[in-house]
């Protein structure tokens, strides 16, 4: 389920718990348009990455968002990870703070009826999130006593938890030593490191690269990792690079190179009238809103999307049914499933 290296360019929010603090980022540096350059700072460098002044960075201006905060507790830190997967931090800050008071343990979500965890979800969008994470919880319930596992393979074995998420959690939660990486962090690593202007999503090759960069203490390289992920978000953004306030400018390859451009980016259709996703959210909206059953030809007519295309509309009730965020009772009428953990505990 998990689509890694998400998050990118929306203002990727993750990491390890941070003090607030004033001032901007270090680094005196000239942008892209500049052409300026300015002499290297003292540093000790980890391989071509700069790890101490990223750790500086962090420090300075890391956001303070709630799962960073050593309160957050690894539970906190595995929910965010599933709401940020491709859904930008303001859009998830009401939502995860709201479901983290309401649902404090695993074991309280996992024994939630599924309606109402879909209805918490609301809008985030990607509703199959909601379920995996009442699933993961149910598991952590019943296999891990209902603590967040710390090792790396019981985390890629819980629900809806592929190869970013479980070393985020374990790097982020627990301060394991795991090469964390995003769309976010690849592109600092593209530029920072290889001086190639690339963007794209996250690979294995990638994290076999950051492994050989990072530092050999263990909550250093978690640091590292979430500090990485920070400036990826906030200063090498992948249109409008802020390098002149960069930590990594004086030891950046593309700076070094004179920002020479990379490969042609492949932008995602921006399209969302009309597509599936629309219509899907349609029924899933009407769906939430319903405290009873409601017959297939009621919901048809709540929804404009079927009076433009029944026949895609009938296609997206089919894989709402099929994905298990919608049921049928006994009479044929629709609704939000019963709880998942009916099987799972």
């Amino acid at each position: 389920m998990e689509k890694r290296g998400c998050n990118a360019d929306n203002g990727a929010g993750r990491g390890l718990p941070t003090q607030r603090r004033g001032g901007a980022a270090g680094g005196a540096a000239s942008d892209p348009a500049s052409g300026g350059a300015s002499g290297a700072a003292d540093r000790t460098l980890s391989g071509t990455l700069d790890t101490a002044a990223l750790a500086d960075f962090f420090r300075r201006d890391g956001r303070d968002l709630p799962w960073r905060r050593p309160e957050a507790g690894p539970w906190g830190v595995l929910v965010s990870e599933i709401m940020l997967q491709q859904t930008p931090v303001a859009r998830v800050l009401p939502v995860y703070l709201t479901w983290m008071k309401r649902w404090p343990t695993p074991g309280a979500l996992a024994r939630t009826d599924t309606a109402e965890v879909i209805r918490a979800w609301g809008r985030l969008g990607y509703p199959r999130r909601a379920l995996r994470l009442q699933e993961a919880a149910a598991a952590i319930e019943r296999h891990h006593g209902g603590d967040v596992p710390q090792d790396l393979g019981a985390l890629l074995a819980l629900p809806g938890v592929g190869e970013y998420t479980a070393r985020a959690v374990a790097a982020f939660a627990f301060g394991q030593r795991h090469p964390v990486v995003d769309t976010n962090i690849r592109r600092v690593l593209s530029r920072a490191v290889r001086g190639i202007d690339e963007h794209g999503s996250a690979t294995a090759a990638d994290r076999a690269e950051l492994e050989t960069l990072l530092p050999p203490d263990p909550a250093a390289a978690a640091a590292a990792c979430a500090a990485l992920m920070e400036l990826g978000a906030l200063i090498c953004t992948a249109d409008s690079p802020g390098c002149a306030r960069c930590p990594l400018a004086p030891s950046c390859a593309w700076r070094s190179a004179g920002y020479p451009a990379g490969p042609p980016r492949k932008r995602p259709a921006q399209r969302w009238h009309g597509t599936n996703r629309q219509v899907r959210g349609q029924i899933m909206a009407v769906l939430r809103d319903v405290d009873e059953p409601i017959a297939e030809s009621e919901l048809a007519t709540r929804t404009s999307s079927y009076t433009a295309d029944p026949g895609q509309w009938r296609r997206c009730l089919d894989s709402l049914l099929a994905d298990g965020l919608a049921a049928r009772d006994g009479d044929g009428a629709l609704r939000l499933p019963f709880s998942v953990t009916d099987t799972v505990l």
